[in-house]
């Protein structure tokens, strides 16, 4: 699967006419797979429109057409706004999972999935009721993603598997759309299988739970759970000999420019316009972390930079301060 333009925790709607089971359900889960449970079908329903991301979401292109041409037209994206949803609060409370149950007294499993068929989140029919010729009807029509039984061995196994899966999809579906305009943007990286493999590495090594595509320079924001940023600086063959260039061009250090020649390093100057000036030529080691290479369909040129509270123009709200207020208002 591609990599997401962006990516952070979401929420789980379960919805099941019976209180006890939910609550059962809901306290088996994983803690990090947030949950929000619902008895009753039109309060879900309610709610799930109230906070759903409608089609096409956040992220919207701009289309300019010319005058003179129905077809020729000039496509914008603010790639700006990608990295600013890191500092919505009520980012964690996306439903991009809905969990229901087949068999209830308002209206069933499949005429709830119905209703939202709108909204782009994943839908999983878990039931004791419904055959398989209902669950591979309603999955053929598009109504549902998953479809398990509560009876199955190692059900509630199975259901966070498929929670985990699906909320992958979900934002990977979210970024299909704009991955080809991307490209254009110095932003290659996004469609490179090997290099999402890396990125995919990272995020495990280091406890990340949020990524966001970053515009200049090129990369993703990571955050883990506690908030704490790191910019994933990504540079292209081409990128790192405009850093050689520049550099010679401002009578640089001749230890910089032959570390940038030699690919030992990624720059990353935070002022300016994060190339390099004659004002880093002390210290220009405090500005620099030593590149990791991943040889994809090109070469990518990588580091990893922290970033101290206040680098960027807003906080983001951590995602274990949000597990803590859940957990305080039950």
């Amino acid at each position: 699967m591609p990599l997401p333009i962006y990516s952070h925790p979401s929420l789980t709607v379960l919805i099941d006419d019976s209180d006890s089971f939910l609550k059962s359900v809901a306290f088996q889960l994983d803690p990090a797979l947030a949950s929000k449970c619902f008895a009753d079908t039109s309060s879900a329903l309610a709610w799930i429109g109230a906070h759903g991301e409608p089609q096409p979401g956040r992220l919207a292109a701009s289309h300019d057409t010319y005058p003179d041409s129905k077809e020729r037209c000039n496509v914008a994206l603010d790639i700006e706004q990608i990295h600013r949803i890191s500092f919505e609060p009520e980012r964690f409370m996306t439903p991009s999972v809905v969990v229901v149950d087949y068999s209830m007294p308002q209206m069933d499993g499949l005429e709830l999935c119905e209703a939202l068929r709108h909204l782009p989140c994943k839908k999983i029919l878990f039931t004791g009721v419904a055959d398989e010729k209902v669950a591979v009807d309603a999955f053929n029509r598009g109504l549902i993603d998953r479809y398990i039984k509560k009876s199955d061995d190692g059900a509630l196994d199975k259901l966070e598997a498929e929670i985990v899966a699906l909320q992958g999809e979900y934002f990977a579906a979210r970024s299909d759309p704009l991955r080809d305009m991307l490209k254009l943007h110095n932003h290659s990286f996004l469609s490179d299988p090997e290099f999402s493999a890396v990125v995919r590495m990272v995020v495990e090594q280091h406890g990340i739970v949020e990524h966001y595509l970053y515009p200049n320079p090129a990369g993703m924001l990571l955050y883990d759970a506690h908030g704490h940023a790191q910019l994933m600086v990504v540079e292209t063959e081409a990128g790192m000999n405009a850093h050689y260039e520049v550099g010679c061009d401002n009578d640089a250090p001749q230890s910089f420019l032959q570390a940038v020649r030699e690919r030992c390093i990624v720059p990353y100057f935070r002022e300016g316009d994060g190339m390099y000036a004659r004002d880093f030529a002390r210290n220009w080691h405090r500005w620099t972390a030593p590149a990791q290479r991943c040889r994809g369909a090109q070469d990518f040129y990588w580091a990893l930079f922290p970033l101290a509270p206040g680098e960027l123009e807003q906080p983001a709200h951590p995602f274990s301060s949000f597990l803590r207020e859940r957990e305080a208002a039950t």
